[in-house]
């Protein structure tokens, strides 16, 4: 993408004379994004509420925001505006990791100066965000939040519910963050349990809101929960008072009782946005920059990073065949997932749980059956890095020894897991765990982790997290429609950013036959969904979930998943319908990749490509064999030629797809 940083200069000036109103009588301040098509509205007369419009529909009504800081102060308690600052940008950014390689982060702002804080609300074309930065002098605490989401209609929504409903609410904060979603309205929310972020509300005229945060990096996760006829409402655990070792394996942080407030601060302090993004088409979502671009920019040379796929071994139960030992968590087992990321060009393998001593929390005691250190060197012999898994009371208790034992091993980085919170204490756990990775050269992968809200630009070692219900569930989930869910978490979880979802079974089935088997388990939805899925979803680290034993008698299949990107150059939305269907493009180098899936219906769909522009084009394309509806596994792998004028008509079976490979002639 050519950017003439010259216009964008001279447009963001003149956007600045007619963004933003105010009213001193009324005590309003309105401010509209970059496009006049969205609009916010802050009211400061006896409480500071806002609202928003676009296109003249009303989204929001006035909705009251505000603080309750220790020692009685109430930040948004009609406290005078001391001054208006306004200002608008228009740049293009340069992410380290990512799905494009350029952003354009272009929005107007206002800040509401008071005595002691400031409050900032932007305008995007795609969205609002706002935030409160606290001048208070010393330590404090922040006791109460107020934060609250007036919908101006009783709208649906896609809720995703905290998996276990217990009462009180408040023991809902300890939670694995990967549940299905709800399709409500508003009205209808279930008043026995809290959900966690995104939210994705269906507005008016086709637009979507989804409700999520950004920059999150010491203060305590947002879940929502709905009050009234549209209301919903920001809930904050506590600050953890007594923790307890306990949980998985005894790898977990059990909190037993709780402060009587929600965070800790200390003097300047710039709290998370919270952010409604606003999509005109369902498609936008799969594709949105708001949480990243409103994330705290990294600081330093992360430019070692190297993302890539990971042959992963828990999945399929260390299930490999037709050698002449007895496969399992040993050193033979792992040697033969090395020789085959190293045969197929796949960059990592992950040691999943059971290496290290169990129930001992201990990530310096490995079980006799694992030479770490032959491991490693073999590995490196073979061109591929090791991944460690680490459970997070193990991997907390001496994080620093831990990343200079291993990284002078040559260990890549770690999947953590069971973190299972995001109180504020957890968060500055994954602060840490970011910061010390980084300085040995580590990368994270979060899992048992809530969504992502910006610490992936913050620090971009951390290069995917969970807190998505992921392929991994097949193993045991029965009742489950993932076909649907699959095709509405790119409008949600997606949103806020990468999802570790584990997609590349080779066992598929339809929607008859699919059961779920712990050892040799399988995908609901055909072969060529989950390759669609490689592109589709949004995973710098990528795995393929399957046993290399069966990649090795799949070729075709096992060669596309191999040389996919897991990061692009630009990400193009083609089409798509939350919980029906979604068609994604994305660009790396010269070559273009496009995947497709839909829901449990048959569909045929024409794909507008022009987008890829001028001459021929190529495509190496994977789709549903003319037998996908009775055996998911069943694909066709063709060579074919772009057709004039870019349009490419497709069919997809029963909870199918269909991938592509593009390049030039």
């Amino acid at each position: 993408m050519t950017v003439n940083k010259k216009l964008f200069a001279i447009a963001a000036l003149l956007v600045a004379t007619v963004s933003f109103t105010a009213s001193a009588a009324t005590k309003t301040y309105q401010l509209t994004s970059p496009d006049g098509k969205t609009s916010v509205v802050v009211n400061n007369d006896g409480a500071l509420t806002y609202s928003v419009s676009r296109a003249g529909i009303l989204l929001l009504s006035p909705s009251p925001i505000g603080m309750e800081i220790s020692g009685g102060k109430e930040f948004g308690a009609g406290d005078k505006v001391k001054k208006v600052e306004k200002r608008s940008v228009d740049q293009i950014l340069h992410p380290v990791i990512y799905k494009k390689s350029e952003v354009r982060d272009n929005f107007n702002e206002i800040k509401l100066v008071f005595q002691d804080y400031d409050v900032i609300f932007r305008a995007y074309d795609d969205g609002v965000a706002y935030r409160f930065v606290s001048r208070l002098k010393g330590d404090y605490t922040v006791n109460k939040e107020e934060a609250v989401f007036s919908f101006a209609g009783d709208w649906n929504a896609y809720v995703p519910y905290v998996s276990h409903q217990t009462l009180p609410l408040e023991t809902q904060f300890y939670s694995s963050f990967e549940n299905t979603y709800a399709h409500i309205p508003l009205s209808g929310w279930n008043k026995e349990r809290l959900a966690f972020l995104p939210l994705t509300v269906e507005a008016p005229a086709g637009m979507k809101i989804c409700v999520t945060e950004s920059d999150l990096l010491d203060y305590p996760g947002m879940y929502l929960y709905g009050e009234g006829t549209s209301q919903l409402k920001g809930v904050f655990a506590p600050y953890p008072k007594d923790v307890k070792q306990g949980g998985h394996n005894m790898l977990q942080g059990e909190v037993q009782t709780r402060e009587d407030f929600i965070a800790k601060a200390s003097g300047t302090t710039a709290f998370p946005w919270r952010t409604l993004i606003i999509s005109d088409e369902d498609r936008q979502l799969s594709v949105n920059d708001m949480v990243w671009k409103l994330a705290t920019p990294s600081n330093g040379d992360f430019n070692w990073v190297r993302p890539g796929k990971v042959a992963w071994d828990w999945w399929n139960d260390w299930n490999i065949y037709g050698v002449d030992f007895r496969a399992g968590i040993n050193n033979d087992t792992y040697k033969y997932y090395i020789d085959f990321a190293s045969k197929q060009g796949i960059e990592y393998v992950i040691l999943d749980e059971g290496w290290a001593v169990n129930l001992q929390a201990d990530l310096m005691q490995v079980i006799p059956e694992i030479n770490l250190e032959e491991l490693a060197a073999y590995a490196q012999s073979k061109g591929v890095g090791l991944i460690l898994w680490a459970g997070y009371w193990a991997f907390n208790r001496d994080m620093e020894g831990v990343c200079s034992h291993y990284s002078k091993m040559g260990i890549k980085g770690f999947k953590i897991d069971f973190m299972d919170r995001d109180d504020q204490q957890m968060l500055q756990f994954y602060v840490n765990a970011a910061k010390t990775a980084a300085k040995y050269h580590m990368m994270c992968d979060f899992h048992g982790a809530f969504k992502p809200a910006g610490l992936q630009r913050t620090y971009p070692n951390v290069v995917n997290f969970e807190g998505v219900h992921g392929l991994e569930n097949m193993k045991w989930e029965s009742g489950v429609d993932q076909v649907t869910y699959d095709l509405t978490i790119p409008f949600t979880r997606m949103v806020a950013g990468p999802m570790d979802y584990t997609q590349g079974a080779m066992k598929n089935a339809n929607r008859g036959n699919y059961r779920p088997v712990n050892s040799e388990p399988m995908s609901q939805g055909t072969r060529c969904r989950q390759l669609a899925e490689y592109v589709i979803f949004e995973s710098p680290l990528n795995m393929l979930c399957d046993s290399p034993s069966n990649y090795m008698t799949e070729p075709e299949c096992t060669k596309f998943i191999a040389e996919i990107p897991t990061t692009w150059d630009e990400s193009v939305a083609v089409d798509a319908k939350i919980a029906e269907y979604a068609v994604t493009a994305r660009r790396k180098g010269n070559t273009w990749y496009v995947g497709a899936m839909t829901d449990w219906n048959a569909r045929d769909m024409e794909l507008d490509l022009s987008f890829l522009g001028a001459g021929q084009w190529k495509m190496e394309v994977f789709k549903d064999g003319p037998n996908a509806d009775r055996a998911a596994r069943d694909f066709m792998k063709t060579e074919e030629n772009l057709p004039a004028g870019g349009t490419v008509k497709i069919h997809m079976a029963p909870g199918g797809g269909w991938a592509a490979k593009i390049t030039r002639r």
